[in-house]
């Protein structure tokens, strides 16, 4: 009876483990990628005047869809707000989250999802109008805070405002785009969020010199793309693709040289773009030429960061934590051998 007992018990497991890792076969069969996005953020997910999907999360799901189906354009954005969007990731709805989420510990093990690492070191900031005479956070006790739920800055923001004995009073909101309405129509005296969405939501004002992004940062946010928990191959395939962006940049790869390295001695560079004798992306069930097409598609990850972040993308962030190890930043991937 044990013996029979153990045995159902593993065809339960073998049966259980297939139907929650085959999201790379549902996804080949499907024919397209589904990457969840904000609902929008002015730098990471947005829609152009074209009706175009762009944004840094934007390009990191063109470039995995690239990676699989040798296409960037094999994907299919969803839009979710703060507050279903790791529902829909459980369910099944998106295949991947890539969606401006700050990786946490409870979020990591509670909710049963697995992140791929940082593709963004963050922090939360808070922007005023100029006219309400505010320099800094410490200035804000009374004021009404738009603030969307679900996030970690609710949290962040009851633990700074107690921590300093000041009081506030929340106004609640469900994405980025309805606290920018509230904070503009003068329902809230400051919004809270990301200081990047901050600083893509200024920009993007009608008068961006009457706004001012405070100078505290109060809290840490490293952001990144997050998969469902039980699919190894699944979060390798998204995990790998994020370093060879990182890789790239500091190899000094790029979209318009990337064919220029055959004659490089340097053997991760062969095995990252596939030119080597080792296919070593056969480990998890991908073409050789996999992340060559991943960077061909938008460029390393210097090259997603300025299109979409900084001054080519108009929002004018600064690198800072975020460049490459080599360049006095802390963004660093483990080795590719």
């Amino acid at each position: 009876m044990k013996k029979l007992f153990l045995g159902v018990l593993t065809a339960l497991t073998l049966v259980a483990g297939s139907s929650i890792a085959a999201t790379l076969d549902d996804v080949k069969a499907r024919g397209n990628l589904l990457c969840g996005v904000s609902t929008g953020a002015p730098g990471f997910a947005t829609v152009d005047d074209s009706g175009k999907n762009v944004g840094f999360d934007v390009d990191y799901c063109r470039a995995l869809a690239a990676a699989i189906f040798g296409d960037p354009m094999a994907v299919k954005f969803v839009p979710l707000t703060s507050a279903v969007r790791f529902t829909a990731l459980a369910a099944g709805e998106v295949d991947i989250l890539a969606r401006n989420t700050t990786w946490t510990y409870s979020r990591d093990t509670d909710l049963k999802q697995t992140f791929l690492g940082v593709n963004y070191y963050d922090g939360q900031g808070f922007m005023v109008k100029k006219d309400l005479g505010v320099k800094s956070t410490l200035e804000l006790d009374g004021a009404t805070v738009c603030i969307q739920v679900g996030t970690t800055t609710e949290l962040n923001l009851a633990d700074y405002f107690k921590e300093n004995g000041m009081s506030y009073e929340p106004v609640p909101t469900a994405d980025n785009a309805e606290s920018q309405q509230q904070y503009l129509a003068g329902a809230c005296d400051t919004y809270t969020t990301d200081a990047s969405a901050l600083h893509g939501t200024r920009v993007n004002l009608e008068n961006p010199d009457a706004h001012l992004v405070l100078p505290e940062i109060i809290s840490k946010e490293p952001l990144g793309p997050l998969v469902r928990h039980g699919d190894d191959q699944w979060a390798d395939i998204g995990r790998w693709v994020l370093n060879a962006l990182v890789i790239a940049e500091e190899k000094g790869i790029t979209k318009a040289n990337i064919d220029s390295w055959g004659d490089t001695k340097d053997a991760e560079i062969h095995r990252l773009l596939g030119t080597g004798d080792t296919d070593i992306l056969a480990m998890m069930g991908m073409p050789k030429n996999a992340l060559y097409n991943a960077i061909k598609a938008g460029g390393n990850y210097g090259e997603i960061f300025e299109n979409n972040l900084g001054a080519t993308g108009g929002i004018n962030i600064e690198r800072g934590v975020n460049a490459s190890w080599t360049k006095g930043g802390i963004l660093y991937s483990p080795p590719f051998r």
